[in-house]
């Protein structure tokens, strides 16, 4: 069963970090594609960042490229998003979502709000 668990997120001001924690089991984060989507209300959910397969190749959206970082602990079995230089328009929930065997697999969110 697979099961996809969210944290690290809080309010922060404009320019401030947070680093997100996406806790994975029935997954194999090191070998599985696993992302980083954002939701505001009303708007689609969002794609923010992933990362495919062993040699780790990592995509992001161009509105966050150069801020911030996904990393995984393989050991742990845990990704991470590293987000610095943080604008207000990254306020949303952020989601955790893997792809095992063509099937999507969600997290519950964590929010994340940029406001001074």
């Amino acid at each position: 069963q697979v099961q996809l668990v969210e944290s690290g997120g809080d309010l922060v001001q404009p320019g401030g970090s947070l680093r997100l924690t996406c806790a994975a089991s029935g997954v194999d984060i090191s070998r599985d594609a696993m992302g980083w989507h954002r939701q505001v209300p009303g708007k689609e959910r969002q794609w923010v960042a992933s990362v495919f397969g062993s040699d780790s190749t990592r995509f992001y959206g161009d509105s966050v490229k150069g801020r911030f970082t996904l990393s995984r602990d393989n050991a742990k079995n845990e990704m991470y998003l590293q987000m610095d230089g943080l604008k207000p328009e990254a306020t949303g929930v952020y989601y955790c979502k893997s792809v095992v065997r063509g099937t999507q697999y969600w997290g519950q969110g964590t929010q994340v709000t940029v406001s001074s």
